[in-house]
């Protein structure tokens, strides 16, 4: 049975959600359309605000409105202990464990089996806030994969020259899964039982 052009676009632009598949972005569609218009262009209208207002801090990478952030203007946050993440949806994992240091988000979606290169990654910032002194601990929160080890041994080297103790998160957390998914008391002790990078 052949769909108004108008609906397929929407599924097909559905579909390319994360998590969604056909039958789900078949039902947000026509979901969609049973809402009231007002309803729909306000969906529309915050997906198209959060497109052209949200960007990246200058300092540390998170998603924000703001810059710098709200994270990196807390004076309350330990300047002494930074964690690394591959995303900003990590951040929000991290923060509900209660973690009081600061951050550094990558926002990359790298595959070193993609032909990714390590040297693309805009570390700047994250040179910078090394160099700076305050940083005693930097904690790397990546992904247990191989490419979250690869980068793990690569910021590692990135860090020696500073004087900065390197750690990673415990093992607990299951290998090829992301942070994002993963539960408070894991992380809480992934956080607690961190270990440095051996070289």
């Amino acid at each position: 049975m052949r769909l108004a052009r108008p609906l397929e676009n929407l599924i097909d632009q559905l579909l390319k959600l994360p998590t969604i598949g056909p039958k789900t972005a078949q039902r947000l569609a026509l979901y969609i359309l049973k809402l009231p218009e007002n309803e729909a262009r306000q969906i529309a209208q915050a997906i198209i605000d959060a497109r052209e207002k949200v960007t990246p801090c200058s300092t540390c990478g998170f998603l924000t409105d703001i810059d710098p952030c709200a994270i990196c203007q807390d004076q309350g946050r330990d300047r002494r202990l930074l964690c690394v993440t591959e995303e900003t949806s990590d951040v929000i994992a991290i923060e509900r464990t209660g973690f009081r240091g600061r951050y550094f988000v990558l926002n990359k979606n790298f595959h070193l089996m993609d032909g990714f290169n390590l040297d693309d990654l805009k570390l700047k910032p994250l040179i910078e806030q090394l160099s700076s002194g305050q940083v005693q601990e930097m904690v790397l929160a990546l992904n247990p994969d191989i490419d979250g080890e690869v980068l793990s041994r690569y910021l590692a080297d990135l860090a020696r020259p500073y004087q900065v103790r390197v750690t990673r998160l415990a093992h607990g957390l299951p290998v090829g899964g992301d942070i994002e998914f993963a539960d408070e008391i894991t992380l809480r002790r992934a956080l607690e039982g961190r270990s440095d990078v051996q070289p």
